[in-house]
């Protein structure tokens, strides 16, 4: 039972769309309205208003951080625990990319896979985020980071020996991002990708 209520509950608040409330919050269109229509920190961008983006950002992430530290908090010291912290934080990532706030209708996912990421292990996260950095700074393609840095994402919790359980939700959580990006990928392909700070329909 109470693994039940802490999946649902970790659904329920990655449903809550940082995005959309950010972008009422400034007086911005709604961000499903313009650019790539995704409620996300990187298409908020697009509208020129910064600190929405950022805000933005720390809200996603913060989300996905707190249901895993709450689960972890919670969450026995063994593989029964270690499942308990792995749905959660598939529970929660999987309410941002589809929220029953905004009729199933969500966003990528970087920011609280991100979050999920950091409160699983800091060593994971800021593996995770020094890459999305490192590739986002090189070639200014948000979505791009966003892909290398997935991907990597269940290696490092491999090579640091933490449960198997995690290393399944990283995988299935990296999966659903590459899943979420895959116009990204052809506009990748295309040569047609709207890069980091500029207005685009990518």
């Amino acid at each position: 039972m109470m693994t039940l209520i802490f999946v649902f509950a970790a659904y329920l608040l990655g449903s809550v769309s940082f995005a959309v409330l950010m972008s009422k919050a400034f007086g911005l269109p709604d961000p499903r309205s313009y650019g790539s229509g995704n409620p996300g920190a990187t298409n908020v961008l697009r509208s020129g208003k910064k600190a929405a983006a950022v805000l933005t950002l720390l809200g996603d992430a913060s989300k996905g951080w707190l249901a895993v530290f709450v689960a972890m908090h919670f969450a026995t010291r063994d593989a029964q625990g270690a499942l308990l912290i792995a749905l959660v934080a598939l529970a929660v990532f999987l309410g941002h990319l589809f929220p029953v706030f905004l009729r199933f209708q969500g966003g990528k996912g970087v920011a609280t896979a991100f979050g999920v990421l950091l409160a699983m292990n800091i060593a994971v996260g800021l593996g995770v985020l020094l890459t999305w950095l490192l590739v986002a700074w090189a070639f200014r393609y948000s979505s791009l980071a966003a892909l290398l840095a997935a991907a990597l994402a269940p290696i490092y919790i491999a090579l640091l020996g933490l449960p198997p359980e995690w290393m399944l939700a990283s995988s299935i959580i990296s999966l659903l991002l590459v899943w979420r990006h895959k116009k990204n990928i052809q506009n990748l392909k295309d040569g047609t990708e709207t890069k980091i700070g500029k207005r685009g329909t990518a």
